[in-house]
């Protein structure tokens, strides 16, 4: 069977499956869950998986599932397709759960049904006969950051080690066996057309900064207190004092938030605590910023005569997308959407970590529209069904047979022109 006629199989599975594909999806958005909490969405994974006769494997770094479709067409590599389990926390977005705040404002949901919609058509169509080699399908926890302070009480208790879920899934070895992956996420950007392919993108590091004032009575004897919001505040400033000196091709980002300034107003805080990230397009940048807000920081417990206490924590690697997988991808793409709804977009400054896998293995991320509003704000929403549920899926069957068909030549030939690349902070 060529591999057209094997496409357009698995293309019309998917078809027959589509209200089935977008009703996952929509499920998953209705029922949204933060980083390795997921356990609704991992439950809905594992079922599906059973449902097509497959054998996942649950629980991997709390939540993740996967489960393996075996080529009988020879020996071959393992070819992971993933999707992200995990919402985020958006004040302010309709579709927020009024518990824990957690809302699908980034697709997440659309890359599992995507995910699932694939493995359905795999099974459906038996195109295993003709894959050499192995797909590994992955729905893994925990990619959206924030909630460090929750996150670093985990590994104090020694339940995770890393704070991102494929991090800590390559820290237990869940990745030993993979030896190329990919994704797709959904974008609102209408500046990314249908579909688009990044070139790069930004890691990070986490930070906690813990400012130890004292307190005191704020009516009758401030003098007395040393406040920690206010060294908490000067910090602040001084972090943007030093935004002019990192470099434009550095693409560094540092975005801090004040999580807790004070426990009652008629107390001089005693206590101040900031979490941030620090990003940026290379190790040797992220690193240098580091080192300035680290600098920022403790000037500002200087200034008022508090301490602070700063914890860096394990971010993320940035992310490099292989050009030879694009290559392949740009086909599947225009033969989906056409030439003109296709885009590569450079360098992008937002952060995944993808990028850690990309830094062992050849990795894909691409970007599938569907979505209006703000990544990560308030309007965001799905408003196109099928372009970000049900055409995913089509995508990630179709590098499916690029790669692991024709006695995986596709796998082969990236494998053989990879060359990973740890940015160092250059353009």
């Amino acid at each position: 069977m060529t591999a057209s006629s094997l496409k357009q199989r698995l293309w019309d599975a998917i078809d027959r499956r589509a209200d089935e594909i977008v009703g996952i999806g929509e499920r998953i958005r209705r029922h949204p869950e933060l980083g390795f909490k997921e356990v609704k969405t991992a439950r809905l994974v594992e079922d599906t998986f059973q449902s097509l006769g497959l054998e996942p494997r649950t629980g991997l770094a709390l939540t993740g599932v996967r489960a393996d479709v075996r080529g009988r067409a020879g020996a071959g590599p393992t070819f992971a397709l993933i999707g992200e389990l995990d919402a985020l926390t958006v004040a302010g977005h309709p579709g927020a759960d009024p518990t824990t705040g957690a809302v699908h404002a980034c697709g997440h949901n659309a890359q599992i049904a995507g995910m699932l919609g694939a493995a359905m058509a795999l099974v459906d169509t038996g195109a295993a006969e003709h894959l050499a080699g192995r797909v590994a399908l992955f729905a893994v926890p925990a990619e959206e950051g924030g909630d460090l302070e929750w996150r670093l009480a985990q590994a104090r208790a020694g339940r995770i080690e890393l704070f991102g879920g494929k991090a800590e899934l390559i820290r237990l070895g869940h990745f030993d066996d993979v030896d190329l992956a990919m994704m797709i996420h959904t974008s609102p950007r209408p500046e990314d057309g249908k579909v688009s392919v990044p070139r790069s993108n930004n890691g990070r590091f986490g930070k906690l900064a813990r400012f130890v004032g004292r307190a005191a009575h704020a009516g009758s004897a401030p003098h007395r207190g040393v406040n920690a919001l206010y060294a908490a505040h000067i910090a602040l400033m001084a972090i943007n004092a030093v935004r002019e000196t990192f470099q434009d091709d550095d693409t560094i980002r540092v975005h801090p938030i004040l999580t807790h300034g004070g426990s009652q107003v008629n107390v001089i805080p005693g206590e101040a605590r900031i979490e941030s990230y620090v990003r940026g397009r290379g190790a040797g940048a992220i690193i240098d910023a580091n080192r300035k807000v680290d600098r920022a920081l403790r000037a500002g417990a200087l200034a008022l005569g508090a301490t602070v206490e700063i914890e860096t924590l394990p971010g993320y690697l940035p992310l490099d997308c292989d050009a030879t997988m694009t290559r392949y991808f740009r086909e599947n793409a225009v033969a989906m959407v056409g030439a003109e709804h296709y885009r590569e977009v450079g360098h992008r400054t937002g952060s995944t970590d993808m990028g850690d896998v990309s830094q062992i293995m050849p990795v894909l991320h691409p970007y599938m529209g569907g979505a209006r509003g703000t990544g990560h704000g308030p309007d965001y929403e799905i408003v196109d069904p099928t372009l970000a549920y049900v055409m995913p899926a089509k995508a990630l069957a179709a590098m499916v047979v690029d790669m692991l068909g024709d006695g995986a030549a596709g796998a082969r030939d990236v494998l053989t022109h990879a060359r990973p690349e740890v940015f160092d902070g250059s353009a």
